[in-house]
């Protein structure tokens, strides 16, 4: 009984031409979960065995154009590639602010939306939807697979909010965290308690402050360095630290340097790599 994580997008605002943008997916009890839909979202679905019609939920940690980018893409595609009759909406769950982000969306493809209806004869409806807007408790309980979410600290960006995913069957429990975009908060560390794994987006602001331009600077007080998610797994005692969304990317080569700077301050196993890169999560004893 195991958690997969694929990092599907492990990059930045910045368009990379080898990272999608943030966007990971959690497989659990026959359930696939996709958290925040960055760029390039939909073509790492696919490299990744999956899709838009079969995904289970898509979970926002938060509304920043770079984590929501892809939103649109994936509304019409599952729409247009789910051929089921009466398919059921697509739940969505996201901070305050959701259901306005998807509602605009929506609305932005209305166009392309009337299009498919006049066209098919059994598109009858706009792509449906279960927006549900949630900052603290339990979100989900299916087959097994249970969600909370807890506030994370991403100001002025706010709400924001982590996702912690586990799944029980008879051999115990396997937990998976996803952070999002964060400081260090005691909130975070009270979701991330005793997971078995903990996918935390980082910087390394040592290089970042180094910039001539004010604008990029300024990512530094409101996300985490390497060395603050890894102090943050390490007081949360989490099984395995995985990085993503790397700003600046990881250049080639340079992999065990970032590695350095998480291990000096968490003494658990250290994940990080290029888009679709798997861990796998078993339960903790």
């Amino acid at each position: 009984m195991t958690i997969e994580i694929t990092l599907l997008g492990t990059g930045s605002p910045i368009p990379d031409p080898n990272r999608a943008g943030p966007s990971t997916l959690i497989r659990a009890g026959g359930q696939q979960l996709l958290v925040d839909c960055g760029r390039g979202v939909l073509q790492r679905l696919a490299a990744a065995g999956s899709s838009a019609s079969t995904l289970s939920a898509l979970l926002l940690t938060h509304l920043h154009s770079d984590h929501i980018a892809d939103l649109g893409d994936l509304l019409i595609t599952r729409w247009v590639t789910t051929f089921t009759p009466d398919a059921p909406p697509l739940p969505i769950i996201g901070p305050p602010g959701t259901a306005e982000v998807v509602e605009a969306t929506l609305r932005a493809f209305g166009h392309d939306i009337g299009y498919r209806i006049a066209h098919h004869d059994d598109l009858t409806a706009p792509p449906p939807v279960d927006v549900q807007e949630h900052t603290a408790g339990q979100v989900w309980d299916r087959d097994g697979v249970r969600i909370t979410v807890a506030p994370t600290d991403h100001r002025p960006v706010t709400p924001t909010i982590g996702f912690r995913i586990e799944h029980s069957d008879e051999n115990g429990t396997a937990s998976v965290v996803a952070a999002g975009d964060t400081v260090p908060c005691e909130s975070l560390d009270e979701l991330a308690s005793g997971a078995g794994a903990l996918v935390h987006t980082v910087i390394r602001s040592d290089l970042i402050e180094l910039l001539p331009q004010q604008r990029i600077r300024d990512i530094c007080d409101y996300h985490s360095s390497v060395a603050q998610a890894a102090a943050t797994a390490q007081r949360a005692g989490v099984g395995i630290l995985v990085l993503t969304h790397y700003v600046p990317a990881i250049a080639p080569g340079q992999e065990e340097q970032w590695r350095a700077l998480a291990a000096a301050e968490f003494d658990g196993p250290i994940e990080l790599g290029d888009d679709l890169h798997r861990v796998e999560v078993t339960a903790r004893s």
